[in-house]
């Protein structure tokens, strides 16, 4: 798969850095960098274009600005991408309105668009969090989030110690941070993971804007802590097995294990 991503600074340059170092060897990553500079309002995207951008089968929007994003359709069109990934981790970048009518412009140009919101929400058919997650199809889009996106692990855990043995990382998220995550889980007692997982993610750092607004209908939250939240509920996941059940206080006051089982208070004697 030939990609085209667009960057403007750090944000996008670490995440083609992790891109090109783990991507399948068949991949060939290209990077246009966008003008650091430009007008609130892009009237001509020509003018702040080449002439000419490598041809590319799918397009990474990476910019740090409105003013960036605004020059999508017409990257699409001179590399003939036919499809685009467009990440919301600054709502700042790509607000809403904009992202509806870069739909509505890609799809015009038969160019095929998601806008997931945090990046690490993109799976092979999906992307966003929670009640706003929406579908897709589209099997370039799909190929990229097989190995970026969503976070996903598979974690080996001694049964007798209940320590993390091995972390492997089945998906990353693009900006490298659940390789790093994994790395710092070896040795964790399953108990402690779940927080530790969230406490390296806060401390790779991440990059998601960390402006309060609505996720979905319910949430109020950053796209940062969004972020946390997805690689600690995989981690969650992956360790419940091997965690203690809780333990509940019934009305009578007996102790019960949260597996159904009696507690030691519960046991005849």
């Amino acid at each position: 798969m030939r990609i085209l991503v667009v960057v403007q600074g750090n944000y996008g340059t670490r995440k083609v850095d992790n891109i090109r170092k783990h991507a399948p060897l068949d991949w060939t990553v290209e990077v246009f960098q966008a003008p650091r500079s430009l007008p609130l309002i892009i009237d001509d995207p020509e003018d702040f274009l080449p002439k000419e951008l490598p041809k590319v089968d799918l397009l990474l929007s990476l910019g740090e600005s409105s003013a960036a994003a605004q020059l999508i359709p017409a990257i699409a069109r001179l590399s003939g991408a036919r499809a685009v990934i467009a990440p919301i981790d600054n709502t700042a970048w790509l607000p809403p309105g904009l992202k509806n009518q870069l739909r509505r412009e890609l799809a015009a140009l038969g160019v095929a668009s998601v806008f997931p919101k945090p990046f690490c929400t993109l799976t092979e058919d999906s992307y966003g969090y929670r009640r706003s997650a929406e579908h897709y199809e589209n099997e370039l889009i799909a190929s990229f989030a097989k190995h970026f996106g969503k976070p996903e692990l598979s974690i080996k855990v001694n049964a007798e110690t209940k320590r993390i043995e091995t972390v492997e990382v089945v998906r990353d998220a693009t900006c490298g941070s659940t390789r790093f995550v994994a790395q710092g889980l070896i040795g964790v007692s399953v108990e402690e993971a779940e927080f530790e997982a969230g406490m390296l993610h806060h401390h790779y750092p991440c990059l998601a804007s960390m402006a309060r607004e609505w996720i979905d209908d319910r949430l109020e939250d950053t796209l940062m802590h969004v972020a946390g939240y997805i690689v600690r509920d995989e981690v969650e996941r992956q360790v419940k097995p091997f965690k203690k059940p809780p333990q509940y206080i019934t009305p009578e006051g007996r102790l019960e294990r949260g597996d159904g089982g009696l507690g030691r208070e519960d046991t005849p004697g």
